[in-house]
């Protein structure tokens, strides 16, 4: 399947609202809730979107549409919203992560690329030769990866409180 930028720029564009949904305005212990040590919390989803935003997705395409493979991606730093998570609320990190994507919509308009240009290639500094189709692809699966993320690890908070009804809940039986 080829990438379509119309349904990655819906998936897009409808994260921010979604993640708010979710988020906004529940107790710190949901937003806190964890599988265990070094994994993502609800609110290091936020801050770890707010950096792919800043110096991930448009950035690197940038770099596909102007060197191609001649300049490397920077490599991203998965934890680089840390500091931003632990000293700021959860609406101003939502309304953040809402601008920036506002932004990088627009700035995905405006270079305007072509189906052709979707082939275009760059070179990710693990994984090697990469398609600006599958960077696009890979921003919008990597917004619903985080979603289910941040649903799974709300739902294993309640894992032995749902009693018996566990047997039914995927999610938590996964």
């Amino acid at each position: 399947m080829e990438p379509n930028l119309d349904e990655i720029r819906a998936v897009l564009k409808r994260t921010p609202r979604a993640i708010r949904e979710l988020l906004d305005g529940l107790p710190e212990a949901w937003l806190s809730a964890s599988e265990g040590p070094n994994t993502f919390t609800p609110r290091d989803v936020v801050g770890h979107l707010i950096q792919g935003e800043k110096t991930d997705w448009i950035p690197r395409a940038r770099i596909i549409l102007n060197e191609g493979e001649s300049r490397a991606f920077e490599p991203f730093d998965r934890m680089g919203g840390e500091g931003i998570v632990r000293s700021t609320a959860m609406p101003e990190l939502l309304t953040r992560f809402e601008a920036l994507r506002v932004d990088n919509l627009k700035a995905l308009d405006t270079l305007a690329i072509t189906a052709e240009q979707l082939s275009l290639k760059g070179r990710h500094p693990a994984l090697g030769v990469v398609t600006l189709g599958q960077l696009l692809a890979t921003w919008a699966v990597h917004d619903l990866n985080h979603i289910g993320q941040i649903v799974r690890v709300m739902s294993r908070r309640y894992d032995s409180t749902v009693g018996p009804w566990k047997a039914y809940l995927g999610i938590l039986n996964r």
